[in-house]
C-alpha cells in the first residue's frame, strides 16, 4: 500500500494521529504536497460523503473523518505555496438573521472545508449586509452557503438569497439548506443549489464550480 493510500485509509477511518504521522512520512519521502492533499485526503472525504449518503456511516463517523483530514492539513499547510491549502476557492457560510442554530451549519462548514474550500464562517443570526460585506471583502468567493432551521426564519432565508442574487457582485453561487427547506423551496427562492445534508452540501458546492 502506497503512502497516499495509507493516508486515505486513515482519513476514512478518522485516525487523526495516524494521518498526521503519515503525512509527515509522505513529505519526508518527497511526495508532492498537493498530491497528498488531493489524492490522499480530499478524495478520501469524497468517499466518506458517499458512504454517509448511502447510510453506511453516520454523523459521528463523518465528523471524525473530517477532523482527521484537518489534522493532515495542519501538517501540510507550511509546505504548500504561501501556506495556502485552498484549491477550490472560498465559501462564506452562515445561519440567516433570526436563527441561532449552528450544529447543522457547523457540520456543513466542516464537510465543505474538507473537500478543498477555504471556509469563512460568519456564525449565526447573520444579517444580509454582513453576507454582502463578507463577499466584498473576499472577491474570490465561489460559494455562499445559507442555513436555517426554523420555519419562522424561512422568509429571512429567502430575503437573503434574493438580496445576494440582486447584489450585482460577481463570481459566486448561493446554496441553501436546513430542516424546513426542500429542493422546490430552494428553487423558488432563486438559490443555485440545495442540500439536504452536510455530505451532499460539499458535493453540490463542488458541482457548482463547473
Amino acid at each position: 500500500m502506497s503512502k497516499i493510500e495509507e493516508i486515505a485509509k486513515a482519513v476514512e477511518s478518522g485516525k487523526s494521529n495516524d494521518v498526521g504521522r503519515l503525512v509527515e512520512a509522505a513529505l519526508a519521502e518527497g511526495l508532492d504536497p498537493l498530491r497528498i492533499l488531493n489524492e490522499g485526503m480530499v478524495d478520501a472525504m469524497a468517499t466518506v460523503g458517499e458512504k454517509f449518503q448511502r447510510s453506511e456511516i453516520f454523523v459521528p463517523e463523518m465528523l471524525v473523518a473530517a477532523r482527521a483530514m484537518k489534522k493532515g492539513v495542519e501538517v501540510l499547510k507550511p509546505k504548500l505555496a504561501g501556506g495556502e491549502v485552498t484549491t477550490l476557492g472560498k465559501c462564506i457560510i452562515g445561519t440567516v438573521h433570526g436563527d441561532l442554530h449552528d450544529i447543522g451549519k457547523n457540520l456543513v462548514a466542516l464537510m465543505i472545508e474538507s473537500t478543498g474550500f477555504e471556509v469563512i464562517d460568519l456564525g449565526v443570526d447573520v444579517a444580509i449586509d454582513s453576507f454582502i460585506n463578507a463577499i466584498k471583502d473576499n472577491p474570490d468567493t465561489k460559494i455562499v452557503a445559507l442555513s436555517c432551521l426554523l420555519t419562522t426564519t424561512m422568509p429571512a432565508l429567502k430575503e437573503t438569497t434574493v438580496a445576494l442574487k440582486k447584489s450585482g457582485l460577481p463570481g459566486f453561487k448561493v446554496i441553501v439548506g436546513g430542516a424546513p427547506i426542500t429542493e422546490a423551496i430552494a428553487k423558488d427562492m432563486g438559490a443555485d443549489g440545495f442540500s439536504a445534508d452536510a455530505a451532499s452540501a460539499a458535493v453540490v458546492a463542488k458541482k457548482l464550480l463547473v
